[in-house]
This record gives C-alpha cells, sequence and structure tokens, in this order.
C-alpha cells in the first residue's frame, strides 16, 4: 500500500483493507480485555505487508478476525475487514467459508493441531480442493502431487499417503502451507509460519515463501515477531504493540530507521551483538514492562519507553504523518 494515501484513495486498488477494527475479549470474570484497538491496514494485490509486533500484541487476533475464525469470547466492537471490497463482516457464515481457502487462506501457526491425526495428508489437501474447485478425484490426486512437489517434498506420492505424525514439523509446516495455497487464493495470511523451527528451517520456509509469492503473484500478510524473517520478506511493515498499530511503512524505511521508541527498541535487539555472536537468530522478547501496566488514558508503550513524557501519561497519542509514505503513533511527532 502506499501509506501515505487515505483509506479512500487506496480503496480502489486494495486487495484487503481493513479500517478502525477494534476487538475485544470478553472474560468470566472482570472487564472485557482490548485485544485490537482501532487498526487500518491495506494489503494491494500481489503485494507482501509483515505485521511485526512480539507475542500478546494482537497479530494473531486479527489474522483470524480476517478469516473469520475468531473465538467464541471475541467480539468485534467497531470496524471493517475488506476484501475485493466485499465487507467480511456483514456476510453470512456460508458466504464466508465460500471465501475462506478460495480466496483468502490462514497458514496456522500450530500446524500440528491444525491437521486431521488420522486423516492422510493427500486426503485433507484434497479436501480443500473438494470444497472450492470442480476436479475429478485423477484430477484431485494430481494436484495434490503437484502442490507437494511446490513444497519441495521429493516423494510427493509417498507424503500424500502419509499420516501427520509421521512428518517432522518442518514438513508438517509445509504441508499446511500446501494446504493454504491450494486453490491458489489471492491473499495468503501466514500466522508465525516460522516460530516452532530451528534456523536451518526458518530459512527454508522463507525462501519458499518467496518462491511462492513470485510463481503465483499472491498477496501475503507476513504475521511474526522475527525481525529478519519479516525484513527479508515484506515491502511494507505494520509495527503493532499492545492491540495498536504503532508504526507503519516501507521496509527499507522501517529497518534504516524507525521512528517510534518501540521500533528503535526492536531493532537494537535484532542487532544484538550478543546474539548474533551466539549464532541465535534474534526475534522480539520482552523489553521492560508488561504493557497492561499502563496509565488508563495514556499511551500504551509509556512504562516500557524511554522516552516518556508527562503528555504519554495523560493521553493516548494519535496517528501522524511526519514523512509522506510513513504513520506513527506518537507524541514525538505532533499532538
Amino acid at each position: 500500500m502506499p501509506w501515505g494515501e487515505t483509506a479512500l484513495n487506496a480503496a480502489d486498488r486494495n486487495l484487503l483493507q481493513i479500517e478502525s477494527l477494534t476487538v475485544m475479549y470478553s472474560q468470566e470474570h472482570g472487564i472485557p480485555v482490548r485485544a485490537l484497538e482501532r487498526v487500518n491496514l491495506w494489503v494491494a494485490p500481489g503485494e507482501i505487508v509483515g505485521i511485526l509486533g512480539e507475542s500478546g500484541c494482537g497479530k494473531s487476533t486479527l489474522a483470524h478476525a480476517v478469516v473469520g475464525l475468531m473465538p467464541r469470547s471475541a467480539v468485534i466492537d467497531s470496524g471493517k475487514i475488506t476484501l475485493n471490497g466485499v465487507n467480511l463482516l456483514e456476510i453470512s457464515e456460508a458466504q464466508l467459508r465460500t471465501i475462506r481457502g478460495h480466496k483468502v487462506s490462514l497458514v496456522p501457526q500450530e500446524p500440528a493441531l491444525a491437521l486431521n491425526p488420522v486423516m492422510t495428508i493427500g486426503a485433507q489437501i484434497g479436501e480443500v480442493l473438494s470444497a472450492h474447485l470442480l476436479l475429478g478425484r485423477k484430477e484431485r490426486k494430481a494436484r495434490v502431487v503437484d502442490l507437494l512437489g511446490q513444497m519441495g517434498f521429493d516423494n510427493p506420492g509417498e507424503v500424500a499417503a502419509a499420516y501427520p505424525h509421521q512428518l517432522s514439523g518442518g514438513q508438517r509446516q509445509r504441508i499446511v502451507l500446501a494446504q493454504a495455497i491450494a486453490c491458489e487464493p489471492e491473499l495468503l495470511i501466514a500466522d508465525e509460519p516460522t516460530s516452532k523451527l530451528d534456523g536451518v528451517l526458518r530459512s527454508e520456509i522463507a525462501n519458499l515463501l518467496s518462491k511462492l509469492h513470485r510463481k503465483h503473484g499472491m498477496a501475503i500478510l507476513l504475521i511474526s515477531h522475527d525481525v529478519p524473517l519479516v525484513a527479508s520478506l515484506a515491502s511494507q511493515i505494520v509495527l503493532m504493540y499492545a492491540g495498536r498499530v504503532v508504526e507503519s511503512g516501507s521496509r527499507a524505511d522501517l529497518v534504516a530507521h524507525p521512528l517510534h521508541p518501540y521500533g528503535q527498541q526492536l531493532l537494537e535487539l535484532a542487532r544484538s551483538s550478543s546474539l548474533k555472536a551466539a549464532g541465535v537468530r534474534p526475534v522480539i522478547s520482552v523489553i521492560d514492562r508488561d504493557p497492561r501496566e499502563r496509565a488508563a488514558n495514556g499511551c500504551s508503550f509509556e512504562p516500557r519507553c524511554r522516552e516518556r513524557m508527562s503528555v504519554c501519561v495523560e493521553s493516548a497519542p494519535k496517528d501522524v504523518q511526519p514523512e509522506p509514505t510513513r504513520t506513527v503513533n506518537c507524541f514525538k511527532y505532533g499532538k
């Protein structure tokens, strides 16, 4: 998305458009928890947008909201989620099922939980194809083998006949990716696709996502807390903290010189010499304090910010554009 444009100007050429999305989680005892707060995000056709943020910032909630797979405790308080001009929050579950897996697909964070342990891999991928495409049995079987070949399996026929428990974690990750692209969706949402993998397997999945993007031209919403992964694939980056978008802009801008104090600390952590020396691929971790420990009306990042001001406790900052292609949510750049 051209981040300097307004939602109105960009709407005609965006595949996915999320406007002022607020999601609450109800609790059996206590006040509801705000998981997302007035989130705005746009993805153009064929674009890779990375959502970067530490665990608990609302990334996965956003992913599940787009595909309509929210838990019962979740309530969408306000906002719109538009895919190709259709507001997904206003259509029926039956209509959503025709879109999910066909126009937009989700690669889940836990492939072991997403796969049926008593069905073969081929049958599970075949189910996705049967739900959306009119294919004969032989065509469907050939399509499954082709998809597994695209995932880098040297023996796709054997893998199709296998059960999930017979595969490694990295192989299962590639299986759920094959399911997600089976019907060649226009938008692929990858939710923490490398979080459970080691360094070598993370690189393999990253290369596979890049290859699939080039081959199919699909847009990808890449959700991760892995700074190098997002920086290597995304053309635009959305930085989230405590349910809010605190900065968005091009990869070049955000990686070279993030404006928000949170982004600056994340980059410092990712470039940490101690992590590099240990051979550890840096990811985001807790910096200072729990993000829930903040003034009721203040900036969510204030308790952990090294540049906090009195105004940060008194009220929440608004989005400002200090640069034509960058949006940041911080009092440092305007009231």
